[in-house]
């Protein structure tokens, strides 16, 4: 085969953007080129590599093995180059970080004060539900993941650097808010708000309402904490949520925090990556920089 490292790189940006014209555009070439380059990659490996179905691209198995191959070649050579800077005493590269979607709370922060320090780099920061990132974590699409629950199959280098409370919360006008010390088994009487299953904080409520045997009765699922926070404030019923959701605030926008027993439930945020996966120059620099944060800030992120 004669595919060349550009070549490949167009097509993983065609895997990651599911259309010609994103890839093209991903790689600053025009449509008619990236079509024409892509045509010259499946002649040279001899079998289809993707499909167009409805005008969106379909990877086939072995487009989808090339794909795993060019993006561990591409990890590798952006290893290699900053490296390379590094030893020349720069500090340039790129940074890909896929978090879960109530990270947004926090992340851009501690990704800003990075970027502070380090001006030159590019970082992609990907915000997604947790089946989302666990996926791109299963595909090794990225250096780091932030996550509260990562998953147990999978063999992960895994360091918790914050804590993520969940914690309990109603309308203000509720009157469990002025309660002291709710006991759970009085909240069978209430409706619940909570997020969609697959999510760190649904599993985490779960396996605590699990372990307590009791049973939460569902008014709504949603997919996201401003949705659920806006229902709690219309008075639809209880909600879940990471502390970090309500920007570290005892009240904010219409809920408040009640004090229940054996909340605020205890979990932690992750940083986490495959084992195997030998972190480039700016991804371990990440690494020590969150933790230098999260300890410098001392909790005021929460």
């Amino acid at each position: 085969m004669n595919i060349t490292f550009r070549q490949l790189r167009l097509f993983l940006a065609l895997a990651e953007t599911g259309s010609v014209s994103g890839a093209a555009k991903l790689m600053h070439v025009t449509q008619p080129t990236a079509s024409m380059q892509l045509k010259d990659i499946t002649e040279s490996v001899g079998l289809p590599l993707y499909e167009v179905v409805s005008k969106k691209i379909y990877l086939t198995d072995m487009g989808k093995e090339l794909a795993t191959t060019a993006r561990a070649i591409a990890q590798s050579w952006d290893s290699f180059e900053q490296n390379a800077d590094a030893v020349k005493g720069l500090s340039r590269g790129k940074l890909k970080v896929a978090v879960v979607s109530t990270a947004k709370y926090f992340m851009p922060r501690l990704v800003g004060s990075f970027c502070q320090k380090y001006p030159e780099i590019d970082v992609s920061l990907e915000i997604l539900n947790r089946d989302g990132v666990v996926q791109r974590l299963r595909d090794n699409m990225d250096d780091i993941y932030i996550m509260s629950k990562p998953p147990s199959d999978l063999d992960l280098s895994d360091e918790a650097f914050m804590p993520n409370p969940i914690v309990v919360i109603a309308s203000t006008m509720d009157p469990l808010v002025k309660r002291v010390a709710v006991p759970l088994n009085e909240l069978s009487k209430k409706r619940f708000i909570l997020r969609e299953k697959g999510s760190g904080t649904r599993m985490a409520g779960d396996q605590f309402f699990s372990k307590r045997k009791f049973r939460a009765d569902v008014r709504l699922e949603l997919g996201s904490n401003e949705a659920l926070k806006e229902s709690v404030a219309g008075g639809l019923g209880l909600g879940l949520v990471s502390k970090h959701a309500l920007h570290g605030l005892m009240k904010e926008h219409g809920v408040s925090i009640i004090d229940v027993e054996g909340f605020p439930l205890p979990s932690a945020w992750h940083i986490v990556h495959p084992a195997s996966k030998k972190l480039s120059p700016l991804a371990l620099a990440f690494k020590q920089h969150l933790s230098k944060e999260i300890s410098r800030r001392k909790g005021n992120l929460v």
